[in-house]
């Protein structure tokens, strides 16, 4: 029973975890069964083969592990590098800070740029850095693609073409947990090594599977890697790959079939059409801030996020009461700032099988709790800019045409 029951449905707009489609509810609604019938190496071969598809590449060989994003994180790092390695990794937001102390928790030399919070990754100073390693002593280059806490989506194009430049081997290891499926991603045109994403994410499925998506050259480094490593370990996944069972361990069997379900949505309605749909959703909510007077965390265009907008508020109301409010008058999920920017701005996920009325839904809920919190918005102002941009943009159904 929920303890907290409210009429309707709640309104999940936080960047993850997200909304959980009917048709993936259903595809889960089944019985345990042996993960040792033909049954299940079955799904998981076609599993394994789709999946390189939403990351986009074609030489990549995935890992559909058991965990969160937190445990992909270890698992693409301790199959990679050896304790001592050194890497750079980009400090812009509290995901990309509690990635960077995973690294330093895992006894890696971890040279750490920072930036501003609401600002994307120093790349210049990336550039700097490789230009001068001509001994090659960089190991890896860490980014996350999207920074969840802060709204900003960071350039891994200008990324390879760093590293390219200067003919510098180092691994480049993405982040790509809030941006796979939503945001453009292209791992073997960026030449990205290791690729990570979390099923609670764009897929829209439950918290579970930690997607792990290794190049050549990862996988060929994970062969003299010393960093000690068990149930994340790539070799005993190849090891049943080749086997055909393809599980070192039990699968969590249920989110298998809720990711069957999620990747034929997908392909349902094309992925360069999702990667469309979420930049309509940003778009839209971006403008309904502006309309609201005011600003977004993210400072500069080139940054914005099509999967969060983290909103500033002025200085006079804490943003962590808009929360609390949304969800104890409206039924409506916002999410909280986080470490740095904590009580000074809210976040609006707009990723997953979402549409636009159904954020419309959530812009007119904030414009309500704006107006409880003391904030003097005109009540219609961002949802009538978001309608706007919509009237002129969302396409056919192409299944009801």
């Amino acid at each position: 029973m929920d303890n907290f029951n409210a009429p309707g449905r709640n309104h999940l707009f936080v960047p993850g975890p997200v909304n959980i489609p009917d048709q993936i509810i259903r595809a889960m609604n089944r019985n345990n069964e042996d993960y040792r019938s033909p049954a299940i190496p079955a799904l998981t071969k076609t599993l394994l083969e789709d999946v390189k598809k939403i990351f986009k590449t074609t030489t990549g060989t995935p890992f559909l592990i058991p965990t969160t994003g937190t445990g992909a994180w270890e698992s693409g790092l301790t199959n990679t590098l050896s304790p001592g390695d050194k890497i750079v990794s980009f400090l812009i937001g509290q995901f990309s800070l509690l990635w960077i102390d995973q690294q330093q928790r895992l006894n890696f030399n971890v040279d750490v740029v920072e930036s501003e919070w609401g600002q994307g990754a120093k790349l210049d100073v990336l550039e700097s850095k490789i230009a001068s390693d001509t001994a090659h002593t960089i190991k890896a280059i860490c980014i996350v693609h999207n920074e969840t806490a802060t709204g900003v989506t960071n350039n891994l194009a200008k990324v390879r073409q760093i590293l390219d430049s200067y003919r510098h081997p180092a691994l480049f290891i993405v982040d790509g947990v809030s941006s796979i499926c939503a945001l453009d991603f292209r791992m073997d045109e960026w030449g990205v090594d290791v690729a990570i994403t979390g099923s609670q994410k764009a897929l829209s499925l439950p918290t579970g599977i930690g997607i792990v998506v290794a190049g050549p050259k990862a996988i060929e480094a994970s062969k003299t890697a010393k960093s000690l490593r068990v149930f994340f370990d790539w070799k005993d996944y190849l090891k049943f790959y080749q086997l055909g069972t393809y599980w070192p361990y039990t699968p969590s069997i249920h989110l298998l079939y809720g990711l069957r379900a999620a990747l034929d949505l997908v392909f349902e309605e094309g992925l360069e059409n999702v990667i469309a749909r979420h930049n309509r959703l940003g778009t839209a909510t971006r403008l309904a801030v502006e309309a609201w007077g005011l600003k977004n965390c993210t400072q500069k265009e080139e940054w914005h996020s099509d999967t969060v907008t983290a909103v500033v508020v002025p200085s006079y109301i804490d943003s962590a009461e808009i929360v609390r409010r949304a969800w104890k008058r409206y039924n409506l999920s916002l999410g909280l700032g986080l470490n740095k920017v904590a009580g000074k701005v809210f976040r609006i996920g707009h990723l997953g099988y979402l549409n636009e009325l159904q954020l419309l839904g959530c812009l007119a809920g904030v414009e309500m709790i704006l107006q409880d919190v003391g904030y003097p918005v005109k009540l219609g102002s961002g949802v009538a800019a978001a309608s706007a941009y919509f009237k002129n943009t969302i396409p056919l159904i192409p299944s009801r045409i």
